[in-house]
């Protein structure tokens, strides 16, 4: 890696995670009304959630479903052109939205990369294993060494 490329040349991106728990898959424009639905219900706690110091997001106000659209596709966009990683979190069983991972170039020489990860307030459960294992995924799947865990 040169210091200004986020992944070597060259690199394939993995495109999923799969536990028995949930399943990662990239995020895209075809989620945008259940990502909407799954950030929207759950403000409050994802503000709380490790990751997510500066109470700018979610907004409390919420967004429109076509400002949403167009987040999902910055982040289809990012993951193309190897920019940054965003995955949505899915339900094994039913597909449903519940959480979204994020994985995108650390603003500090310090780190690789900032990891962040939220889950809906209805599936807080799965806040600490999600992490633990994108943890574990990009120390065997990803090139980056030094992760800023945000607080995990």
């Amino acid at each position: 890696m040169t210091s200004d490329a986020f992944v070597p040349a060259g690199f394939a991106p993995p495109t999923s995670l799969i536990t028995d728990r949930f399943r990662l898959e990239p995020l895209g424009p075809q989620h945008n009304v259940a990502d909407h639905a799954a950030w929207m219900s759950s403000i409050e706690h994802i503000r709380a959630t490790p990751g997510y110091p500066d109470g700018n997001w979610p907004p409390l106000s919420g967004m429109s479903l076509e400002k949403n659209l167009s987040d999902l596709r910055r982040h289809a966009d990012d993951f193309t052109r190897g920019t940054g990683f965003t995955f949505t979190v899915l339900d094994p069983v039913d597909s449903d939205v519940i959480g979204c991972v994020y994985l995108y170039p650390s603003a500090s020489e310090e780190y690789d990369v900032t990891v962040q990860s939220w889950v809906r307030a209805d599936r807080a459960d799965l806040d600490e294993p999600l992490a633990t294992a994108v943890a574990n995924w990009i120390a065997t799947d990803w090139p980056w060494t030094r992760l800023d865990r945000c607080g995990r």
